[in-house]
């Protein structure tokens, strides 16, 4: 994954001026705050929050999806692993 690091911004940064993140949110699209230098939280404008909350479900949905495929696919096996 590429991370642009103008839009990294250390914790204490953020806890300090949080105003610098919402400029950079404002600015970019989107703000990434390290947590013992590894990206660990993204802010977003809550307009995208929704898009966000749908490509979740969406994501959800295909794994189980998935799943249940490997499991219809293997039940033989499965059972056999039970034993």
């Amino acid at each position: 994954m590429d991370i642009n690091t103008e839009l990294l911004v250390p914790m204490t940064d953020a806890n300090q001026n949080f105003s610098k993140v919402v400029r950079i949110v404002d600015e970019e699209g989107l703000a990434v705050i390290l947590k013992n230098n590894k990206p660990r939280y993204v802010i977003a404008p809550f307009s995208e929050y929704d898009e966000m909350i749908a490509w979740k479900k969406e994501r959800s949905g295909r794994i189980e999806k998935t799943a249940v495929k490997v499991l219809e696919d293997n039940l033989e096996a499965f059972r056999e692993l039970a034993k």
